[in-house]
């Protein structure tokens, strides 16, 4: 038998190794029940029978005529340990057949499993289908109950028929009051107009006095300017003369 080790370090654990795969350690069991080679006590069965025949061989290819019964007496030996090797390999192969019965037992029964699976699961499936029309269903008859208690609840035709006749009066005086408030904005935004424009007209006059104003001033600045050196002038000349 293989053997695992299995090492632990900072408190994990690490996957057991191995000296075989699962594939190669297969094929060594299936050859050690085969041949036989493997013990729990004593010398290995094939090893046993392997000796018997070596020693009936050797006994024959004596050449002695007197060897007779000791190779029949040999012969005996190797026949007797062969029933007694095959005689296991019997009882494997038995255990294999009925390994193999049972494997095909459990394989019936595991496609029949499968079997019942896909038909709950087709089950599964309806029932669900099944479920989620209930539920429509139901949430149609809940919305119908629902309207169905709005609409009790309302007042009488003839009621919310005067309701809506007298908006339909006080969309109308709005309508009214609406096209009023139009003309009276419409005037107002007239007047503005008018109102801006004379203003602009004023500030247009303002500004243009104001520059006739300043033009004025400048040219009365400068007769004075010029009326000033010219008695300088005079004043000089006077005292020259004299």
């Amino acid at each position: 038998m293989l053997k695992g080790r299995k090492v632990s370090g900072r408190g994990e654990a690490v996957a057991a190794t191995y000296a075989f795969g699962p594939a190669e350690d297969d094929v060594i069991i299936k050859h050690r029940l085969l041949t036989r080679t493997t013990t729990t006590r004593g010398e290995p069965p094939l090893k046993k029978l392997q000796k018997k025949f070596t020693a009936f061989v050797s006994e024959v290819e004596k050449d002695d005529a007197d060897n007779y019964s000791d190779c029949d007496k040999l012969a005996r030996a190797f026949l007797q340990e062969l029933t007694t090797f095959e005689i296991p390999l019997l009882k494997s192969k038995a255990i294999v057949d009925a390994n193999i019965r049972e494997q095909e037992n459990f394989n019936e029964l595991k496609d029949e499993t499968n079997r019942q699976i896909l038909i709950a699961q087709n089950d599964i499936e309806d029932l669900k289908k099944i479920l989620e029309e209930s539920k429509v269903e139901r949430r149609h008859k809940e919305e119908c109950e629902a309207i169905r208690k709005l609409i009790a609840q309302q007042p009488p035709r003839s009621e919310t028929q005067k309701l809506i006749t007298q908006l339909e009066k006080e969309i109308m005086a709005l309508d009214m009051e609406n096209t009023a408030g139009s003309r009276l904005l419409e005037l107002r935004k007239k007047q503005f107009a008018l109102l801006l424009h004379v203003v602009d007209e004023l500030q247009n006059t303002v500004e243009e006095e104001q520059k006739n104003l300043v033009e004025e001033m400048r040219i009365a600045t400068e007769e004075l300017k010029n009326g000033m050196e010219n008695g300088s002038g005079g004043s000089e000349a006077m005292t020259i003369d004299q």
